[in-house]
């Protein structure tokens, strides 16, 4: 070997960890800046369930927020937040295992619900409207089945819910490699953040459930808020527990007593999502008693496309359910 064949060797390999470098720099200021704005604007209140991490905005009619997998206070005020001028109060909530609400022994929806209960408690409110998204619309209708008092409306928003074997799924079910693969992404902060730089469609199609393509047709807005639900995903570490929990409770699902259900019910989902909530709601619906099913027929699971419209029905609901 010659000397400019070191040399050679040498240039090379400081150039890769000059890359290591500048990657994990880069990686370790998103992670923060994630961090920072996960704990932006919330306070832990202490509840005879033990501690839940929630954030407030707005006054008028009370609006219990419960995010979906992979999400905290902060998603939920993120998809609530443009109902405050409209006369909402938003108390968005973070569940079990999910930021500064710990993950407690029994995690289940039924256990969940009864928090949902002790954190408006705490915060004395009487009565509230509770709204579920994604999978947590599994424990808003326990809320609403356990305390029915306390839910002066349900609503359920791309919720998963079961459905009975016999009726046809909205979208085929995934592979198991579809699911490792889901896993791994939302398992390692910097396997996720990775994804973000070098593949933000895959992230998109795959945690948001959402056609990319509709992503990319969409109005610079709607985009916006796309990247800005994957963005917060991070810090994934920070959600862990609760990511986990959730899929132990994905893989037990069963029928709920819908049939107890009184509050006026709202569902709202599309039939692409890929997370297949389309096919529970119309079930879901159809075993409320007066219950309204909103159904697009594209939008994904983030209902790219119909943001205004959901809003507005959300308002008419809540706002509806309140004068009553």
């Amino acid at each position: 070997m010659n000397r400019a064949w070191w040399l050679t060797l040498a240039l090379a390999s400081l150039v890769a960890l000059a890359a290591a470098w500048f990657v994990h720099a880069r990686f370790a200021r998103d992670l923060a800046r994630a961090a920072e704005r996960a704990a932006e604007g919330s306070t832990v209140v202490a509840t005879r369930c033990g501690p839940i991490e929630v954030q407030q905005a707005g006054a008028g009619v009370p609006l219990l927020v419960i995010h979906g997998s992979g999400g905290g206070h902060d998603q939920g005020m993120a998809f609530a937040r443009g109902l405050v001028p409209r006369g909402i109060r938003v108390i968005a909530m973070s569940r079990f295992g999910y930021l500064r609400t710990p993950l407690p022994a029994d995690a289940s929806p039924a256990a969940q619900a009864d928090a949902h209960v002790c954190l408006l408690d705490a915060l004395g409110i009487e009565r509230a409207a509770v709204m579920g998204i994604s999978a947590g619309g599994l424990s808003a209708m326990q809320t609403a089945i356990r305390h029915p008092e306390r839910v002066t409306a349900l609503l359920l928003v791309v919720s998963l819910a079961w459905r009975p074997p016999q009726q046809a799924a909205s979208v085929p079910p995934p592979s198991a490699l579809a699911e490792r693969i889901l896993l791994r992404l939302v398992g390692s902060d910097f396997v996720f953040w990775a994804a973000l730089q070098l593949a933000p469609d895959q992230l998109i199609a795959r945690v948001l459930a959402t056609p990319p393509a509709a992503v990319h047709a969409a109005s610079p807005a709607e985009r916006a808020r796309v990247q800005a639900m994957l963005r917060s995903i991070l810090p994934v570490s920070a959600r862990a527990d609760g990511l986990r929990n959730e899929t132990r409770i994905a893989k037990a699902l069963g029928p709920y007593a819908l049939d107890a259900i009184r509050a006026p019910t709202l569902l709202i989902s599309a039939r692409d999502d890929g997370y297949g909530t389309f096919a529970g709601a119309q079930y879901t619906a159809g075993r409320i008693a007066g219950s309204k099913f909103v159904g697009f027929d594209d939008g994904g699971h983030l209902l790219v496309g119909h943001d205004e419209q959901v809003r507005a029905e959300i308002v008419e609901w809540v706002s509806r359910a309140a004068a009553r």
